[in-house]
């Protein structure tokens, strides 16, 4: 279990965790409506509904699955679905599902009837250790992620690795790369453990989410509403949600976003070095690991323009200046760095030159 502020995340099997108990006899809801995706309806309802019988009795809402669904027509539809099942302020909601629905399903808690509870029980790595535990919720605006959104915490949040087998190795290792940023920023022997892990042995994966989760809150506890060092947790996602909006609408294969904060934490290293300080021999290291489990993402000159623009439109900005989080060194993270057009420019460059690099290989 790992304490935050004003939630705890509880993991292991859901029947073990306290969880029909802690629904039943602390918060006693009205009703319960359990937000769901394709997949998790056909793939993880039924197990959530046996680990938890109180559950049973819940009213289902079923969304479409994927980053397509996080907008404003998806909102409306929930809130007005919500309306139809008579749910008052002492309803809970419960988000089953990966990060999108954690952040939806969030979003229209906070919203509906100026506040109702929810829990989330992510499915998914990446919600696991980090869209479900942050207290952030929101929908995309376009291509543009996560632009509309509130601060709103769960009563908690279940982990079950139990649901990561229902996941392909493309959305495992999405997850896996914000696992790779948080041991970066934690420690060195964090970052060893992280990249000594070996996929072939799944269940040993375990202690390393709690590891992120528990970092993750660390970081949380300090600083909620990132006014300050929670910006730290940025780090690759300036110019990683810059490129998943762009394969959001251009023509190409659509990244995960673990794929896109892959890139962003190599180009991001390449400014550390320059603008932070971070010793230019760790990175060949973490380049190697990082390219050699991501696919590669082609852009040229034109494309850059692009990024640089969309980057542009990130909420973390301020007086039109575009704000990173960099490294100083593996363990000793910054914030508010602000860069300008030509270094990031110099910066997908250099990952342009290192994909090729590692394609020709």
């Amino acid at each position: 279990m790992v304490k935050a502020d004003s939630f705890q995340v509880l993991t292991g099997p859901l029947s073990e965790t306290g969880m029909q108990r802690f629904i039943s006899k602390e918060l006693d809801p009205s009703s319960v409506v359990i937000i769901t995706d394709a997949h998790t309806h056909e793939h993880c309802l039924a197990y959530l509904l046996t680990q938890v019988p109180v559950l049973q009795q819940a009213r289902i809402i079923q969304i479409a699955h994927g980053e397509e669904s996080k907008n404003i027509e998806t909102c409306v539809h929930l809130w007005q679905t919500l309306i139809q099942f008579d749910c008052d302020r002492n309803t809970l909601i419960i988000n089953l599902g990966g990060g999108v629905i954690t952040d939806l399903g969030g979003f229209i808690a906070g919203t509906f009837k100026r506040g109702i509870r929810y829990i989330n029980v992510p499915t998914t790595l990446l919600a696991q250790v980090d869209a479900s535990v942050g207290n952030k919720t929101g929908i995309d605006l376009g291509t543009l992620k996560n632009q509309v959104g509130i601060f709103c915490p769960p009563e908690a949040v279940y982990v079950d690795t139990i649901f990561l087998k229902t996941l392909n190795k493309r959305e495992l290792l999405s997850g896996f790369a914000e696992m790779i940023k948080h041991s970066l920023l934690d420690s060195a022997a964090h970052w060893k453990k992280v990249k000594d892990f070996s996929f072939n042995k799944l269940d040993n994966l375990a202690p390393l989410i709690e590891k992120s989760i528990a970092f993750k809150n660390s970081v949380i506890k300090k600083d909620p509403d990132e006014k300050g060092f929670r910006k730290i947790l940025n780090f690759g996602h300036t110019i990683g949600h810059a490129i998943e909006s762009f394969s959001l609408e251009s023509d190409r294969k659509e990244l995960k976003h673990g794929e896109a904060v892959a890139i962003g934490m190599i180009a991001e290293l390449y400014l550390s070095v320059k603008k932070a300080g971070f010793p230019k021999h760790k990175t060949s290291e973490i380049e190697s690991f990082i390219i050699g489990l991501y696919p590669v993402f082609p852009f040229d000159s034109t494309d850059i323009n692009r990024l640089i623009e969309i980057m542009r439109s990130d909420k973390k900005n301020s007086s039109n200046r575009i704000s990173f989080s960099l490294l100083k060194d593996i363990g000793n993270p910054g914030y508010d760095f602000y860069i300008n057009g030509s270094e990031i420019n110099e910066a997908l460059v250099y990952y342009r030159h290192i994909a090729q690099h590692a394609s020709r290989e």
